[in-house]
């Protein structure tokens, strides 16, 4: 057996001992929830594992994550998602026009360069890491943009996994209202799944829902990009859809359909207790990116970008929670 697969069963043992854990704390202690109990038992453990590892904690995270949106399917209605996926498309287009607009602007006032901004942008008002990276093979972007992008965006995923349950409670906000907020306002899939199910779960699937409906996003917002990025600077790294194209999300409609189909036939616990496999891999991929978090480096990430991430997610919070109170 190779040295990287046995650090592949080692690290996914950790990952899953530390999930266990945070599920049985999250029962304690259901204000606080399984979830953000994964991340910040995976942060406080991340300082025993040695750097070279990080990379694996990286993709299992993903791993995880994506699984457990699919299994997550098997709960809904396939007319549901259609049906939400559907009312949620205008505040999605509208919310992430206005962070655009307000990155643009205040990048230029904080000389920022532009790669930087629109990468800070995307990832804000899309889906975080994902946006980011398809962004920067659009515009060709530096590794050290990337780098800065990518921890502005996982500063504030990390932040809104922790104070979004609250705020939800402070608000006296319904499990739509939150569910909507979260799916909306909330950079990373890994947050959105942790505050909304944090919150309830009837939250937590209608933000998974909402969520995924923006990271589709991605491919008319990128190919936008490529068409600004190319007229202001006269090139472009060139626009590929099957490379950006989120092919999850597709597993995931897939398995809302086959519950749906299969309704009337399948006791509905089945899928149940699919969905509950789903929700305990949010867990345990929430606990794969805490191990994989260094938050003193991603504070000395730069005051510039770290500030304009702060006010682009700011405003998208406030802004979509007033599109979805008051219209």
């Amino acid at each position: 057996m190779s040295v990287e697969k046995k650090d592949f069963i080692f690290l996914s043992a950790v990952i899953f001992l530390i999930a266990f854990a945070a599920k049985f704390m999250g029962g304690v202690v259901p204000s606080v929830g399984g979830p953000v109990f994964g991340i910040l038992m995976g942060i406080m453990l991340s300082g025993y594992f040695k750097p070279g590892r990080q990379r694996l904690f990286k993709d299992i995270s993903k791993n995880l994550l994506q699984y457990s949106i699919i299994l997550i399917g098997f709960e809904l209605d396939i007319n549901n998602v259609l049906k939400v996926g559907g009312n949620s498309l205008a505040l999605m287009v509208t919310t992430i026009a206005f962070t655009m607009l307000l990155a643009l602007f205040l990048g230029k006032m904080l000389k920022l360069s532009l790669n930087t901004v629109l990468l800070i942008g995307a990832g804000t008002s899309i889906c975080g890491g994902s946006a980011i990276i398809a962004t920067a093979a659009v515009i060709k972007a530096a590794d050290d943009e990337i780098i800065h992008s990518l921890s502005t965006i996982f500063l504030f995923n990390i932040i809104a996994a922790f104070v979004f349950p609250p705020i939800g409670r402070y608000l006296l906000m319904g499990d739509h209202t939150f569910g909507m907020w979260a799916g909306t306002a909330i950079n990373d899939s890994s947050s959105v799944m942790a505050a909304g199910f944090t919150f309830s779960d009837q939250a937590g699937r209608l933000a998974a829902i909402v969520k995924l409906t923006r990271t589709l996003m991605i491919i008319p917002v990128t190919f936008l990009i490529s068409l600004f990025y190319s007229r202001v600077c006269g090139r472009g790294g060139g626009y590929d859809v099957k490379k950006i194209f989120p092919w999850f999300i597709a597993a995931f409609a897939f398995a809302s359909l086959t519950r749906t189909v299969l309704s009337g036939t399948v006791d509905h616990e089945v899928f149940g207790r699919i969905a509950s496999i789903g929700k305990f891999l949010v867990i345990a991929s929430l606990a794969a990116i805490g191990l994989n978090t260094n938050l003193s480096a991603l504070v000395k990430n730069g005051r510039r970008p770290i500030f304009l991430g702060l006010v682009c997610w700011v405003a998208l919070c406030a802004f979509s929670l007033a599109l979805i109170k008051f219209f």
